[in-house]
């Protein structure tokens, strides 16, 4: 197997950032609509980028709820700044292995910003591609990086911590690998739809490019 590139999910599977959105998107709610919303409640939501979620929550008010959401992001990222122990690690030896690396998530171009600069990762990355208000089509954000990278499905790997993104790269055709290593991952979901690896823990991935060839 001869894997040229890599493309990640961000949230849960490079970053410990699902919190930070569950706090953000709380505290906006809780001042612009009064109540507060449960995580579930909050996940439900997700889908299109911020912006598509707040037009739909905050049709009137949804460019002054987004921005309060990113100064609330912004400012809880900082407690969860540092990727998950060993991804950094692990970027690197792929960077060594001179394989190329991307991001493709449904974030929006704000938080993913926000995120990049706490967490220091954007150096990896030659390609970011975030989502869009109508929702994520993370199946046709892997075929663009493909396209810019002139790589078929079968030499890319697509990795991620949602049955979403097993789900995404299996439609692509990309080496899909599950990276359930977040106490936010949908473990079970993303194990039922047999990725093609899966990890529990960033270390065992790491050991897993080690042997790649």
């Amino acid at each position: 197997m001869q894997l040229k590139g890599f493309i990640f999910d961000l949230d849960g599977t490079l970053l410990n950032t699902l919190p930070v959105c569950y706090t953000g998107f709380r505290k906006v709610l809780l001042k612009f609509l009064g109540r507060e919303y449960s995580d579930q409640e909050i996940a439900a939501l997700f889908g299109p980028s911020e912006e598509g979620v707040f037009k739909k929550v905050l049709p009137d008010r949804w460019e002054e709820g987004l921005q309060s959401y990113l100064e609330e992001y912004d400012q809880a990222h900082a407690e969860f700044a540092e990727p998950f122990p060993g991804i950094e690690d692990a970027l690197e030896l792929l960077l060594q292995r001179g394989i190329k690396l991307a991001i493709v998530s449904g974030k929006g171009p704000g938080s993913m910003s926000i995120s990049l600069r706490h967490s220091g990762l954007s150096r990896y990355f030659e390609l970011v591609i975030t989502g869009s208000e109508q929702g994520a089509d993370k199946p046709k954000h892997i075929k663009e990086i493909l396209h810019a990278w002139d790589f078929s499905p079968l030499e890319v790997a697509y990795i991620g911590d949602t049955a979403y993104d097993i789900i995404a790269a299996k439609n692509v055709g990309t080496f899909s690998v599950g990276a359930v290593w977040a106490n936010t991952a949908q473990i079970q979901r993303v194990i039922d739809l047999k990725p093609s690896i899966c990890f529990t823990n960033v270390d065992s991935f790491r050991q897993w490019i080690e042997q790649l060839r």
